[in-house]
C-alpha cells in the first residue's frame, strides 16, 4: 500500500500523561518514541492494534518485531529514516502485522516529529489504528469496479473484434471461437437472421449446441429467439426451472447441456429486427441489473456488425455480378492455343474492382490478348471497365495496330465522363509464326513460361495508362515484340497477382515466378492454382489472369500463309509487318535470307503507299514444288502498272524495283480485277 503523509498532530505539552480522549473513542492507540533513549511509551489501544499484552511490551520497538514481518519492518525503517533525514515534521503509512493467531492485517500509522532549535530531531509523537476494515472495503470497492470495468471491456473486446469482420461469416466466426465465448462469459450460443419472415439460424458453438429441426423457424413457434423477435424486448432465463416451464418444447434437447441460465437478445438495426441472438451459460445464477444493461449493449453492437457485413455482402455481390457481366462469357477458341483465365474478386479488404481480360479473334490466324485494371473498387469502376473492354475490342477488330489500339483507347477514356483511368496490357499473338507484338500502358510486366516450365518476367517498354496519355498528349505506345516458342506460354495479369502486404512487386513478382515453375502443366490447373496462392496469402485486391500457351501441335509448316493490311499514314503497321515478315521467315527455315526478304518486301510495301491511294496488302507464304520458294505479295488499289528506273538526281527516289530486282530471284506484276499485285520470290533451303 502506498505510504501517506498525515498532517501535524495537535498533541497537548504533557502528551502521553493525559492521552487526547477522541483518539480512544477513534478506537486509535498513540505512541511517544523518547528518540534519545530509543524508548517508545505506547498506551493500552496502541498494544491492543498489536495483538500484545502490556506485560509482553519493554518499551523497545524491537519487541515489535514479532508482530511486524521483516519486509514491512525494513520499509518502516526506511520511511522513518527518511522523514528524520529530510527535515520534514510528518509521515504516515500503511503496514500489514502479523496477528496471534498468524493473520495479516493491515495498520495504519501517523506521526510527529519534535526537533530542538538547532533542527535536531527528540520526539516522535503520533497514533496507531487498524486499518483492516477500512482497506477491507477499499478493496472490495475495487474488485466491484474492476468486475464492472471487465465486463465493459467484454463489449468493447468484442466490438473491436467484430470491427475487422466484412461478411455475416466473418462476424459468426468471432462469437463462435472461443476467445468469443470467453470474451462473452458463455458456454455456448445460438444465432439467427430474419428472412422472409423466417428465422435462418446462422451460427450455434460449440458442437453440440444445435438442435434437430431448428435450423429455419417461424417467428410464431414457441421458442426464445422468435420471442424477442417478435416482442423487440430481451428475455433472461436465470435457472433450469424457469427454463423448462418457459420452452417446453425446446428444453428437453438442450437439458443434458448442463444449462443454468440464458440470455436472448433481439438484434435490431435501425429500429427494425434483423435477427436474435442466445447466450446460454452453465455455471451463472441469475442476472444483476449491470449484467442486464451490458448484455443489451453487447447485442446493440452485434447488430451493427451484422448490418453492415449483410450491406456489404449485397453491394459486393451487385457488384460482382455486375463485373461477371461485363467480362466476357465465353472465350472464343483459338486454333494454336490454349488459353486460360480467371477472375478473382477481392472478399477482404476492398470491394469489387475493374480487371479485365479477354481474348480477340483477329485476321490471318491471330489473337489479341488483353489484360487491364480500372482505377478505384467500386461499381463505377466494375462499369468503365465493361465500356473501354468493348471499345478496345472493336478497335483491335478494325485491324489496327497494337500501338493504334492503345492510343485510341485512351482518347475514348479520355473523353469519357469519369475521372478515372486504367493500366492494360495489349499483346497480339500471330500463333503461326509465335510473333507478339506487346504494348503496355502503365501495366505491370508480363510473364513468360518457357518449355522447361521455368518462369522469368518480359520487360515491356511502356506508356502512360489509359485516359492519362491522352490527358498529358503522349500518345505513343511503344511496340516491344516477342517470340513465342511452341510450348512456351504469355502471362498476363493484374497487380492483385502480385502485390503482397508489406512487400514490393518485386517479391510478388519472385512468389508468381516460384508458382508458375511449380505449378502444374496444364493451364487450367495453373490458372486455378495461381488463385489459391493469392487467397492463400490473404491478397486485398481484385486478380485477373490470361494465360496463352503455343500449342507445340500447331507450329508453322511447310505451306504456310500470313496476310496483313497495311493503311497509309499508319507506320504502327508497317512495323507490325516487318516483324511479321522477319518472324515468318525465321521459323520457315530461312533465316539465311530474312534480311534480304524485309528489305524487298519493305521496298513493295513503302511503293504502294506512296503512289497509290489506298493502303497494301502484304502476303507471305512458302511455295512448294521441285524447290522450295517463299513468295512476298503486295496489293494495291491502283491500276498503274510499276516501272524499274534509275535513282533521280536527289539520289533518294527510284531505287525501290532495282533493289528488289537485285535482292529476289525472281520478280513480277499481275494485273488484279481492282488493282495489281507485284510479287517477288526466294529460293529458301529445304526444312529437315
Amino acid at each position: 500500500m502506498d505510504d501517506r503523509v498525515a498532517g501535524a498532530l495537535s498533541l497537548p505539552d504533557d502528551w502521553p500523561a493525559h492521552p487526547d480522549l477522541s483518539l480512544a473513542l477513534n478506537r486509535m492507540g498513540s505512541f511517544d518514541w523518547d528518540l534519545d533513549s530509543g524508548l517508545m511509551h505506547m498506551d493500552e489501544p496502541a498494544l491492543d492494534v498489536f495483538d500484545l499484552h502490556p506485560e509482553e511490551y519493554d518499551g523497545h520497538p524491537a519487541a515489535l518485531a514479532q508482530r511486524v514481518p521483516a519486509d514491512e519492518a525494513i520499509r518502516l525503517d526506511g520511511m522513518v529514516s527518511q522523514a528524520l533525514k529530510s527535515g520534514r515534521s510528518n509521515y504516515g503509512a500503511y503496514f500489514r502485522r502479523t496477528q496471534r493467531d498468524g493473520s495479516l492485517c493491515w495498520t495504519h500509522t501517523q506521526g510527529f516529529i519534535r526537533r530542538d532549535g538547532t533542527g535536531r530531531p527528540r520526539r516522535i509523537i503520533g497514533i496507531i489504528r487498524d486499518a483492516t476494515q477500512e482497506l477491507a472495503e477499499s478493496t472490495a470497492r475495487r474488485t466491484v469496479d474492476e468486475e464492472r470495468r471487465r465486463r465493459t471491456s467484454l463489449v468493447e473486446g468484442t466490438t473491436a473484434a467484430l470491427a475487422h469482420a466484412r461478411t455475416v461469416k466473418d462476424v459468426t466466426d468471432v462469437l463462435k471461437s472461443s476467445q468469443g465465448l470467453a470474451n462473452l462469459g458463455a458456454t455456448s450460443l445460438v444465432m439467427g437472421l430474419l428472412e422472409s419472415g423466417r428465422i435462418h439460424l446462422v451460427a450455434d458453438g460449440p458442437e453440440g449446441a444445435y438442435v434437430q429441426g431448428t435450423r429455419y423457424t417461424r417467428t410464431d413457434e414457441p421458442y426464445p429467439m422468435s420471442e424477442v423477435i417478435r416482442t423487440l424486448t430481451p428475455r433472461f432465463i436465470e435457472t433450469p426451472e424457469d427454463f423448462a416451464a418457459s420452452y417446453p418444447i425446446l428444453w428437453p434437447y438442450i437439458s443434458d447441456l448442463g444449462i443454468t441460465a440464458a440470455a436472448y437478445m433481439p438484434l435490431i438495426a435501425q429500429a427494425r429486427p434483423i435477427g436474435a441472438l442466445g447466450l446460454l451459460y452453465g455455471n451463472k445464477a441469475g442476472f444483476t441489473s449491470d449484467e442486464r444493461n451490458l448484455l443489451v449493449a453487447l447485442g446493440s453492437s452485434i447488430a451493427q456488425s451484422l448490418q453492415r457485413a449483410m450491406l456489404y455482402e449485397q453491394e459486393h455481390d451487385l457488384a460482382e455480378g455486375l463485373q461477371q457481366a461485363m467480362l466476357p462469357r465465353r472465350i472464343p477458341d483459338v486454333r494454336g492455343a490454349q488459353v486460360a483465365v480467371r477472375y478473382r474478386s477481392a472478399r477482404l479488404g476492398r470491394d469489387i474492382g475493374g480487371d479485365w481480360y479477354d481474348i480477340i479473334s483477329l485476321p490471318g490466324g491471330r489473337v489479341g490478348a488483353v489484360i487491364g485494371d480500372v482505377q478505384g473498387h467500386d461499381t463505377h469502376a466494375a462499369a468503365v471497365m465493361g465500356q473501354l473492354r468493348i471499345v478496345l475490342r472493336a478497335y483491335a477488330a478494325e485491324g489496327h495496330s497494337p500501338a493504334t489500339v492503345m492510343a485510341r483507347a485512351s482518347v475514348f477514356l479520355h473523353e469519357l465522363d469519369t475521372d478515372r483511368f486504367a493500366t492494360c496490357t495489349y499483346a497480339e499473338v500471330d500463333l503461326t509464326t509465335g510473333v507478339v507484338q506487346l504494348v503496355r500502358a502503365g501495366h505491370v510486366d508480363p510473364a513468360l513460361r518457357d518449355v522447361d516450365g521455368s518462369c522469368r518476367k518480359l520487360p515491356v517498354d511502356g506508356g502512360l495508362p489509359l485516359g492519362l496519355s491522352a490527358e498529358f498528349g503522349q500518345l505513343e505506345y511503344p511496340v516491344s515484340t516477342v517470340d513465342l516458342d511452341p510450348g512456351q506460354t504469355l502471362i498476363l495479369y493484374t497487380d492483385g497477382m502480385v502485390e503482397l502486404p508489406g512487400t514490393d512487386l518485386d517479391e510478388g513478382m519472385r512468389l508468381l515466378a516460384s508458382t508458375v515453375s511449380d505449378g502444374p502443366q496444364d493451364l487450367e490447373q495453373l490458372a486455378d492454382r495461381l488463385c489459391e496462392v493469392v487467397d492463400e496469402r490473404g491478397g486485398e485486391d481484385d486478380m485477373a489472369v490470361l494465360l496463352l500457351g503455343r500449342d507445340a501441335a500447331h507450329a508453322p509448316h511447310p505451306g504456310g500463309r500470313l496476310q496483313q493490311h497495311v493503311a497509309q499514314n499508319d507506320p504502327e503497321a508497317l512495323t507490325s509487318a516487318r516483324h511479321m515478315i522477319r518472324a515468318a521467315v525465321r521459323a520457315w527455315g530461312a533465316k539465311s535470307r530474312a534480311d534480304e526478304v524485309e528489305l524487298a518486301a519493305d521496298e513493295l510495301i513503302t511503293n504502294a503507299l506512296m503512289h497509290t491511294d489506298g493502303g497494301a496488302i502484304l502476303t507471305i507464304r512458302v511455295l512448294t514444288g521441285p524447290e522450295r520458294r517463299l513468295r512476298v505479295d503486295v496489293e494495291d488499289r491502283s491500276s498503274a502498272l510499276p516501272r524499274r528506273r534509275d535513282a533521280g538526281e536527289s539520289g533518294v527516289s527510284g531505287r525501290g524495283l532495282m533493289l528488289v530486282d537485285r535482292l529476289a530471284d525472281i520478280w513480277g506484276v499481275e494485273s488484279r480485277g481492282n488493282g495489281k499485285c507485284v510479287w517477288c520470290e526466294f529460293r529458301i533451303p529445304e526444312r529437315r
